[in-house]
Formats: C-alpha cells, structure tokens, sequence
C-alpha cells in the first residue's frame, strides 16, 4: 500500500529525501533544493516544482501533469526508469545521465542543454526549444517531435526519428547510425562528420549539409 501525499507545500533543502513507495498529488515543492534526492517508486500528478535538483539518483519515477518551473533548473539527472506524460519543463539542463526515459506530450520551454548522456530514449509528441538538446545520447525512438534550437543530437548514437520537425543549425553532428524518416529538418552544416546517416521522406533545407559523412543515404519510400 502506497503511502500517499496530498496538497502539501514543502520547503527547505532534501524535503523528501529518500522516499520510497509514494504517490504525490497537488504538491508544491517550493524553495529548497533536492526535494527527492535518492528516492524511488514515486508516483507525482499535478505537482509543481519551483527550485534546483528536484530528482537526483532516483529509480522508477513517474511525473503526470506536473511543472518544472524556470529555477527547477537540472532537474533529474542521474535518474533510471522515468516517465514524464503531459508535463511542462520551462527549466533548463534537465535529463542527464538517466537510462530508460519516456517523454510523452512535453513541452520544453527552455530545453538549453537537455537531455545530455541518456540511454533507452522514448519521445512522443514533445516540443523543444534552446540549443545542444540530446548531445551523446544513445538508443533513442522519437516520434513526433518539434525543435526549434542549434547544434542537436551531437554525438548521438543509434536512433530512429519520425514525423518531426527539426530547425537547428548543425543538427547531427557526430552521429553514428541515425534513420530520420517523414521528417522536415532546416539547418545550415546539418549531418557533418556523421557515420550511417539515412534520411527517407525527408524535406532538407541547408546551406553547406551533409558534408564528410561517412555512409549516408538518401531516399523516397
């Protein structure tokens, strides 16, 4: 039996330090940092984070309806086995060094330096905007995605894009097995120094794209 959290409005650093085995309703966790630092089985529905770190080193996490407000900056990092569905993040530097993350229907108001060095990626329908999103990622599925932000998918490795929507200048860049399908990507130097780089039903605008590639295809299903 879960224990259960309902509108509270907690301060003060490390506030539900090591949890375990919660669901967490209507909360706010105001000033004070790492509020769920080490916790997991947590389960949060309409709560709002509004200072630093909220979930570090934490395992089975899932967020529903709930918002990283602009000083919840670095939010989760370090963290396994997370779900984030109908979420608003206007936090920046969120997602590092988390494996097994889904993403679904999330919007990144200031997605700067997001989603850096995670493995076992899930996205549907998520929008983004800020720069260097998803640098040395790897096994990543994205399905419907928008950004709007330079120098993404740096260093990537092994992923699937479909129906997105892509305006970033050097887009790819260092990449190795990447498969981009029904997709519109606008940026200038998109793909440089790449390996196995296949775009099919894609619509590209670029400027000096697709340079020193190594194995990239080109095709209309």
């Amino acid at each position: 039996m879960r224990e259960e959290i309902h509108q509270q409005f907690l301060t003060g650093e490390r506030a539900l330090f090591s949890s375990d085995n919660l669901n967490i309703c209507d909360t706010i966790f105001d000033d004070g940092e790492s509020p769920l630092k080490e916790s997991s089985n947590i389960s949060l529905y309409d709560c709002m984070f509004r200072w630093k770190y909220p979930l570090w080193y934490c395992d089975h996490i899932h967020a529903e309806r709930t918002t990283w407000f602009e000083m919840a900056r670095a939010g989760v990092w370090y963290t396994n086995d997370i779900s984030v569905e109908d979420c608003v993040i206007e936090a920046p530097k969120n997602f590092r060094r988390c494996k097994g993350l889904k993403l679904s229907q999330v919007s990144f108001a200031n997605a700067a330096e997001t989603l850096w060095s995670c493995a076992d990626v899930t996205l549907r329908q998520v929008y983004a905007k800020g720069d260097y999103f998803a640098m040395n990622c790897a096994d990543m599925d994205i399905d419907g995605f928008t950004l709007v932000g330079n120098y993404s998918f740096d260093g990537v490795r092994n992923a699937s894009v479909r129906n997105a929507k892509l305006l970033s200048k050097d887009a790819f860049w260092n990449s190795e097995n990447i498969t981009v399908q029904d997709s519109f990507i606008s940026g200038e130097y998109l793909g440089w120094n790449a390996k196995n780089l296949t775009l099919i039903n894609c619509t590209i605008e670029s400027l000096q794209g697709m340079c020193y590639i190594d194995n990239l295809v080109m095709k209309k299903l």
